[in-house]
């Protein structure tokens, strides 16, 4: 019987009550915080931290990116409990997981109602949305070779591409946690197109990589 064959009869077998196993979220779990240490210290040695944290407008904003990242992050390590164990994927709802998304473009939408059409560009690009764009995805790749190691090591996936876009999603989560101690530009439009988009461009990353990096 070939390896994909074996995947999909434990999918089928294990559709209507997953494997339980509380040790596998205990160990993903130790691997995605593993995973964001790893990218706070790089997003600090390599970026650094931006100045006026002492201020009150870059501390309010910082604690928004944390809230949005830490979100993202929390849904993406639930769900990706449940998709590592055969059979688990069937109660995997990613509507749920993009509601921090939902909820970040509606803020940035209600920023944008009530500031002229001519500043919108400034608001949205930011002074480093370049940098933004670039860092974000780097700094994941660090995370997500942790996290993918424990889900190789710990779990037993048959959904491979939904379980590599949930590793993306974490790890892109943790990235954005660690780079927005430095990054510079604070408004809602700015996270939610740029850090949203970098942390969905690492989700989708991850949903191209799975069915490789997690195959059995």
């Amino acid at each position: 019987m070939k390896t994909d064959e074996l995947i999909g009869l434990l999918g089928n077998s294990f559709e209507r009550e997953p494997v339980r196993t509380p040790w596998m979220t205990r160990r993903l779990g130790m691997a995605v915080a593993v995973g964001a240490a790893a990218a706070l210290c790089l997003a600090l040695v390599v970026l650094g931290v931006r100045p006026g944290l002492t201020q009150t407008r870059p501390l309010v904003f910082l604690a928004f990116k944390f809230a949005f990242a830490a979100a993202v992050g929390g849904l993406a390590l639930r769900y990706l409990v449940r998709a590592a164990r055969p059979g688990g994927e069937s109660r995997v709802h990613l509507g749920v997981a993009a509601l921090p998304f939902v909820a970040v473009a509606a803020l940035a939408g209600a920023s944008l109602s009530m500031t002229p059409r001519e500043h919108w560009h400034g608001l949205i690009s930011g002074h480093t949305w370049l940098e933004c764009l670039v860092s974000i995805p780097l700094i994941a790749v660090v995370p997500f070779a942790v996290v993918t190691w424990a889900v190789r090591r710990f779990g037993a996936p048959t959904d491979l591409v939904r379980a590599g876009a949930l590793v993306g999603l974490a790890s892109g989560a943790v990235s954005a946690l660690g780079y927005s101690l430095h990054c510079m530009d604070d408004t809602v439009p700015f996270v939610a197109v740029w850090y949203g988009g970098t942390i969905a461009l690492c989700t989708m990353a991850g949903a191209l990589l799975g069915p490789r990096l997690l195959r059995w």
